[in-house]
């Protein structure tokens, strides 16, 4: 299992990308005793819930996959902003736009977290910010 690294290794970032639960409570109670500071999911939902529990217990910064996973998404949708307006971007324009996108995603998360007292729990704010985003749009659309 290549989460359980030993602690002589002292890994300060994991970034479970392959499949969904990959990284188990034991591994994570590895990357703890090994010193693991941030886990960022890259892949659909690779961290089990005990696994998150575990690493948020303890302290780790932990970037869920539904925020620290949306790049890719993010760029798609750039690229049909693109096609449908037949424009051509520079590879810097798409850059910039996505640190824009991704900047926005993780203030998104930490306020929302912050404002309703769980302060750090990007997991929390990610729910969260969603969940106000689309009962936002739902009210608005007159479905509530």
């Amino acid at each position: 299992r290549p989460w359980r690294v030993g602690a002589a290794a002292r890994p300060d970032v994991a970034l479970p990308c392959a499949t969904q639960n990959e990284l188990d409570a034991d591994d994570a109670r590895a990357l703890l005793d090994a010193g693991v500071k941030v886990v960022c999911e890259g892949a659909n939902m690779p961290t089990t819930p005990d696994a998150v529990h575990a690493l948020q217990a303890a302290g780790v910064v932990f970037g869920p996959a539904k925020a620290a996973n949306a790049g890719g998404v993010a760029v798609s949708g750039l690229e049909m902003a693109q096609n449908s307006a037949r424009l051509q971007w520079s590879r810097d324009d798409v850059d910039e736009r996505l640190q824009t996108i991704m900047a926005d995603i993780y203030a998104a998360c930490a306020d929302t977290a912050k404002q309703y007292g769980k302060d750090g729990d990007l997991v929390f704010g990610a729910n969260a910010a969603g969940f106000v985003r689309v009962a936002t749009a739902m009210l608005a659309q007159g479905h509530v």
